[in-house]
Parts: structure tokens; sequence; C-alpha cells
């Protein structure tokens, strides 16, 4: 198990070991969703927000 720091508040985040880049995960300290953009080293940034589509 890894750890990474949350680009939102600066904690450190416990990462398992079948780590996959695009793959969403929750600071369990500031609860933001936070996406895996390397796998080694680890390295976190924001979740990019979805957005509506309204039926288009």
């Amino acid at each position: 198990m890894t750890d990474a720091e949350c680009p939102e508040c600066g904690a450190e985040v416990s990462l398992h070991d079948d780590l996959e880049v695009g793959e969403i995960i929750d600071c369990g300290t500031c609860g933001a969703e936070l996406e895996v953009i390397a796998v080694d080293p680890p390295e976190l940034d924001t979740a990019p927000e979805l957005e509506e589509d309204w039926g288009e």
C-alpha cells in the first residue's frame, strides 16, 4: 500500500497496490473526489466534474 498527497487539502491518501490510471478515489480527510493521473510514482488530481447533458 502506498500514499499520495491530496491536491485539495494536502492530507496523505492511502492507495491500494493495484491502482490504475483514471481511477476515482475519495480523500478520507476532505471528501474530495480525486483521479489517479500516474501510478509510478502515484499522483492524484482533482476529478473532473461531470456535466449534465439534459437529454442531449
